[in-house]
């Protein structure tokens, strides 16, 4: 490359970087060519920094993160022959308050017949513990290939994708955190991927403000079901003891938003100091009783439901997600030999 010349990838940095009266958002199309570019090795280390730092002070705007998610799915290494899934569910943030009650959540839908696919990554903040490693003490190994994945969502109706497994490269952004000292858009648009194109996509995040933008994204994808809020933690967990906000989006009408009254008596709910893996294992086969982990298990379970439009009202959806809850089967969960 002539050191005179721009590098290509500079007209990116140059649209988020001119300063307040000339810095636009990018377009969805440029959006998808900048993440593509990106993950061929396109760009310089300088340029990346920058690039995500800069979409970071800007925030990042719906389109952007569709376009983010659908450059990275065109890299896709996918079977051809694609399994049927129901929900997609993404796992980023890691828990460190209180256990992932979420992940009974899922298993009982699971359990009650519909397919998941589950992503995420692990081990890019300390002292959280990370949906991989519970899934792994239940029984359901980490898929290592797409193709894995899909053998064993037709086995099982159920895998967990790490991001590394989609894209190596995103996997190493995300681990920059500690260096940059921020997340980067990748913690955001990550979440979208659905590599096996669900029609119910479920996103939670922790930042109260990122729920419009998620929204829509999602409108700019299309996706015929989607449910955002802010879950505890940052994962897909509704906390029973507060009111939960939920964005809905069905393709691309504008969002419904809903308040899910709280399952609980006011009052702030302890952090778990021992965060016991075991004790969700101990909660699926009612060998303990918790009050909280079973609100949070039948209330997710419900705006899941909600969300792909198994209910009609809310009432109705927390109905069936103690239902569905109470329908286990208890000897399900295999759980690590």
């Amino acid at each position: 490359m002539n050191a005179q010349q721009p590098h290509p990838f500079s007209k990116f940095v140059a649209i988020l970087g001119r300063g307040k009266t000339k810095q636009r958002h990018l377009t969805l199309d440029e959006s998808v060519e900048a993440m593509e570019m990106l993950l061929r090795d396109e760009a310089v280390p300088e340029q990346i920094g920058a690039f995500l730092m800069l979409l970071r002070l800007k925030e990042e705007a719906p389109e952007e993160i569709a376009g983010f998610a659908l450059g990275t799915r065109k890299t896709f290494d996918l079977p051809a022959d694609m399994p049927h899934v129901d929900i997609d569910w993404s796992s980023y943030a890691g828990k460190r308050i209180q256990l992932p009650w979420f992940v009974l959540s899922v298993m009982a839908l699971v359990n009650a017949g519909y397919s998941v696919c589950m992503h995420g990554t692990e081990g890019h903040t300390p002292g959280r513990v990370y949906t991989r490693g519970v899934l792994e003490e239940l029984g359901f190994p980490a898929a290592r290939t797409l193709a894995e994945a899909a053998d064993q969502i037709r086995a099982r109706r159920f895998a967990y994708v790490p991001l590394e497994v989609m894209s190596p490269t995103l996997r190493h952004l995300i681990n920059l955190r500690p260096i940059f000292g921020l997340r980067s858009p990748v913690h955001s648009f990550s979440r979208m991927l659905n590599p096996f194109d669900a029609p119910t996509v479920m996103q939670g995040i922790f930042h109260r403000g990122f729920m419009d933008i998620h929204s829509g994204a999602a409108q700019h994808l299309g996706i015929p079901n989607m449910a955002v809020f802010r879950g505890e933690g940052g994962e897909i967990e509704r906390r029973p003891n507060k009111p939960t906000q939920v964005w809905t989006t069905h393709g691309k009408d504008a969002p419904i938003v809903e308040e899910w009254p709280q399952l609980l008596p006011e009052g702030h709910q302890p952090p778990d100091e021992e965060m016991d893996t075991a004790r969700l294992l101990q909660v699926w086969r009612g060998e303990i009783e918790d009050t909280y982990a079973e609100a949070t298990i039948t209330g997710t379970i419900a705006v899941t439901l909600r969300t792909m439009g198994k209910a009609g009202s809310i009432a109705e959806a927390e109905e069936m997600g103690r239902a569905v809850w109470a329908a286990r089967d208890r000897d399900f969960l295999p759980a690590k030999a």
